[in-house]
């Protein structure tokens, strides 16, 4: 495993894997971050045993967004070759083959907000605050924001939350589809832990297809989404896990997944 300054991954016995952003005070996304960042996220794709990933923060914020003091000092050439690899980390989060949980708790603002986005499903402490304020320094969110966001919610309320650059409540996003569930701040591990632990339960093989087919057929006309989908369900049946599955039910017992 590589030696990573400011991320750790953590495996548990279930499959879940940890992935927790720890550099203090905000986690700021500056050059060390996204490269340890985009270093775990290849670690964790290349993890057979893994079932499901939770990304969340060691510190009382998610990630405030870009470092700016680090911003400030590089080039005008620099500025796109970061924002590059800014991208990179958070497509590699998204790509992950297995699902991905936000734990967001304290504030999740610019390219921290791009990274949960980047991630299937958003559990929000009920103090967190998000938002993309690209609008407020005269930029536009460049990590996936405005692809993203709107594929999420729609394009009218994500021209809302980029236009007003505002940081929205945790209740907030909920309301506009951001959020999936907002939890008491005490109870966020617990919480996104409970979920984590019930889709690594579930057949690895099939939670890996399925997501390959939701991505898959998001952007192609619903007959291709569809022979994306049968593909992936071709790819289920030939496993040990769905004899097992079947198995298990006569037998009414739990089923004891392997992931092949």
């Amino acid at each position: 495993m590589s030696e990573l300054r400011w991320v750790r991954i953590e495996s548990m016995d279930d499959g879940i894997r940890e992935l927790t952003l720890d550099r203090p005070p905000v986690n700021a996304l500056g050059r060390e971050l996204v490269d340890d960042l985009t270093t775990a996220a290849a670690e964790i794709a290349s993890d057979g045993a893994a079932r499901c990933v939770v990304v969340r923060s060691a510190g009382k914020n998610f990630s405030a967004g870009a470092d700016l003091k680090e911003r400030k000092e590089m080039t005008v050439d620099e500025v796109p070759r970061f924002v590059q690899r800014l991208v990179g980390a958070v497509n590699a989060v998204a790509a992950l083959p297995v699902p991905t949980i936000a734990a967001i708790n304290g504030v999740a603002a610019g390219g921290g907000c791009e990274l949960a986005l980047g991630c299937d499903i958003r559990i929000l402490s009920d103090d967190a605050r998000i938002g993309l304020r690209e609008t407020a320094l005269a930029i536009i969110p460049g990590a996936g924001g405005t692809q993203r966001l709107p594929r999420l919610i729609g394009p009218s309320r994500a021209k809302r939350w980029i236009f007003t650059a505002a940081l929205y409540s945790a209740d907030e996003a909920l309301a506009d589809g951001v959020a999936d569930r907002v939890v008491p701040t005490e109870r966020l591990d617990e919480a996104v832990r409970a979920m984590a632990a019930t889709i690594a339960r579930n057949g690895p093989v099939g939670i890996r297809q399925a997501k390959r087919a939701i991505d898959g057929g998001l952007e192609v006309p619903l007959d291709r989404a569809l022979e994306i989908e049968w593909e992936c369900w071709k790819g289920t049946l030939d496993t040990e896990d769905r004899i097992e599955a079947l198995r298990a039910f006569a037998e009414k017992r739990a089923p004891r997944f392997r992931g092949r």
